[in-house]
């Protein structure tokens, strides 16, 4: 038998060892006849892979006996153009690695001619085409689907709105504060100088859509309901205040003087020193007396004495401008201004200022404590952190401030915890005009991270919170106002907390305590 891959024999120029071709099964590349011993053609000329079978009619024969036993292998199955669609996608993937570009290979590995090769790029071609088909059918189905669910979706009954109250307005002659009616949001009221709040100062608006409380109302002050004026004096009504008109031999703020020549009330008589003898001189036959300036004439011309003017009850009766800020000390022809403990009086002889004990190291604050300087004092105070409730711990960062230890994954209630805890104390003077604003909060990002996007603000606890409200000044900051005056001596406490969202979703929040030490006084 001629050794494989020889020219002359009839074989197809292809690999050994392909099956079904009727061909000496031999390695590769290794020429021998079929027991393996080296043939007669060994070391002869190989013919590329034209399609020529040798010479000869012999050879020709052979030839066409081995097409046709080979027509029912394999080999000659997936070479053909034709029979082979039902097998295309394994001739393809077989074909794929030939249309890259390869390393020369010996030539009896080189089996397919050039057309069978376009025949292949083209049925490959249409499997492609095919394929590409199918996906764009596929994706219309999906958007058919996404376009039957959209609309069945908007057909469906809407969300029902987040549940919200009815608005509300300020009442006349007054302010509103806050602007948000939603479930759990507060509104307050304030009144305007000279009238006073009727109703609730502060609505809160409920699950079932109501406000609680009752609508809020400013009614006038009216100072003459209480028929302050006598003797038959006309009460006037003016701003935060009145006046009365008295009859004749009638004076005073309240008509409680009688208009005659005998020492008003507000004399000094019982002291020497508060009286004195009149100056007289003889003008025209005429007998004309005077007196010192702070004393006046008292009794007839001829007994006549000066007696001394007592001026903080004057100006005190009569609705004049305050003398002092704080007590009136009448003295002989005069008067002085004195101030209460902690103070010291100023330059103007009239005004007083707090003395800060804290600086001047006038306290006895122990170690471990703080002085807090308040109106008239100090307070020593001494923040602690809130005890561990749960997986929320707090760890003490200064004296003024506690944060939050890490939470674990798994706990929301922690993470919804104050993030930090910060004490504040302010002092406060007594009966302070409102609104007054007090406290600021604001938030600042970390350093190549993003902060937050929306802020929200509230009143968290105290024991005073309608005198309260949290109103947003800017996008990042948070202001605590006073819109009611709180009378001292006493000691407020109210909690302020800001929560920071980003996205819509909860990030942190911030609690501020904060202590106003209202001082007995105005100043």
């Amino acid at each position: 038998m001629p050794a494989a891959g020889v020219p002359g024999d009839g074989c197809p120029q292809s690999p050994a060892g392909v099956p079904g071709d009727g061909c000496p099964q031999s390695p590769a590349g290794v020429p021998g006849d079929a027991r393996g011993r080296p043939g007669a053609g060994a070391g002869k000329r190989r013919v590329p892979c034209t399609g020529q079978r040798g010479g000869g009619a012999g050879g020709a024969g052979r030839a066409r006996g081995s097409r046709s036993r080979r027509a029912a292998g394999p080999h000659r199955t997936m070479a053909g153009p034709r029979g082979a669609r039902g097998r295309l996608p394994p001739l393809l993937l077989l074909l794929l690695p030939l249309l890259l570009p390869l390393p020369a290979a010996p030539a009896a590995q080189s089996c397919l001619s050039r057309q069978q090769l376009l025949a292949a790029i083209r049925q490959m071609q249409q499997l492609l085409k095919g394929q590409e088909t199918r996906f764009s059918e596929g994706l219309r189905a999906v958007r058919s689907r996404l376009s039957t669910i959209h609309a069945s979706l908007a057909k469906a009954a809407p969300e029902p709105p987040p549940a919200a109250c009815p608005a509300l307005q300020a009442p006349a002659d007054g302010r509103k504060f806050g602007t948000k009616y939603l479930v759990d949001h507060e509104v307050h009221f304030a009144c305007d100088p000279g009238f006073q709040l009727l109703g609730s100062s502060t609505r809160m608006c409920q699950a079932n859509g109501s406000w609680t409380g009752q609508e809020a109302r400013c009614a006038e002050i009216r100072e003459c309901s209480s028929s302050p004026c006598q003797n038959g004096g006309t009460c006037l009504e003016g701003l935060n205040h009145f006046r009365c008109l008295c009859p004749p031999q009638w004076t005073g703020t309240t008509c409680q003087y009688q208009a005659q020549t005998a020492p008003p009330t507000w004399s000094v008589t019982g002291d020497p020193a508060f009286s004195r003898q009149p100056r007289c001189a003889q003008i025209a036959q005429t007998q004309q007396c005077s007196c010192d300036p702070g004393f006046h004439m008292s009794g007839t011309a001829s007994n006549g004495i000066c007696q001394d003017l007592n001026e903080c009850e004057v100006y005190q009766q009569q609705g004049g401008p305050r003398l002092c800020a704080h007590a009136c000390v009448n003295i002989p022809g005069s008067f002085h201004c004195s101030c209460p403990a902690g103070y010291v009086l100023l330059g103007d002889g009239k005004s007083c200022e707090d003395i800060d004990e804290c600086s001047l190291s006038q306290d006895n604050c122990t170690s471990g404590s703080t002085c807090i300087n308040t109106g008239g004092g100090f307070q020593c105070v001494t923040p602690q952190c809130p005890p561990p409730a749960g997986n929320v711990s707090y760890v003490k960062t200064s004296p003024f401030q506690c944060e939050r230890n890490p939470c674990p994954m798994e706990s929301r209630s922690c993470h919804q915890a104050p993030k930090t805890i910060s004490f504040h104390y302010l002092p406060l003077p007594s009966k302070l005009q409102t609104p007054a604003p007090l406290f600021r909060m604001a938030t600042a990002a970390a350093p190549g991270r993003p902060g937050p996007d929306s802020l929200r603000f509230g009143i968290a606890g105290g024991n005073n919170r309608g005198h309260f409200v949290v109103q947003r000044s800017d996008r990042h900051t948070g202001e605590l106002l006073l819109v009611q005056s709180l009378q001292g001596p006493r000691t407020v406490h109210v909690d302020v907390d800001m929560a920071e969202y980003l996205d819509r979703a909860f990030q942190a929040k911030h609690l501020s305590k904060i202590t106003l030490f209202v001082s007995a006084y105005e100043f």
